[in-house]
């Protein structure tokens, strides 16, 4: 950069970091993404708008809210599962 620039451009009160703060209840973060992953999110948002990042956390969300399973269906699950042992040894 010449003097001449560096005497046009004034970063006294410059700050680093993001320009734009990121929204409350979002964090800003750096990952690496396979590159047939990012084009098929980027072909998404080329015909239905929006943007690749909120489409890649809907995907996200979704599959967490699909892992979830309620404290009923989890308790149930662990009775089937264990019950008939208990039963089977107590009878022993």
């Amino acid at each position: 950069m010449t003097e001449e620039k560096k005497n046009e451009y004034d970063f006294s009160k410059g700050k680093r970091g993001a320009v734009v703060p990121a929204a409350t209840g979002k964090t800003r973060i750096t990952i690496r993404i396979d590159d047939d992953l990012l084009a098929w999110f980027r072909d998404q948002v080329e015909f239905s708008g929006g943007n690749y990042q909120t489409l890649m956390n809907r995907a996200l969300r979704d599959y967490v809210e699909t892992q979830r399973e309620p404290l009923e269906e989890t308790l149930r699950r662990v009775l089937r599962e264990e019950v008939p042992s208990l039963v089977a040894d107590s009878s022993s």
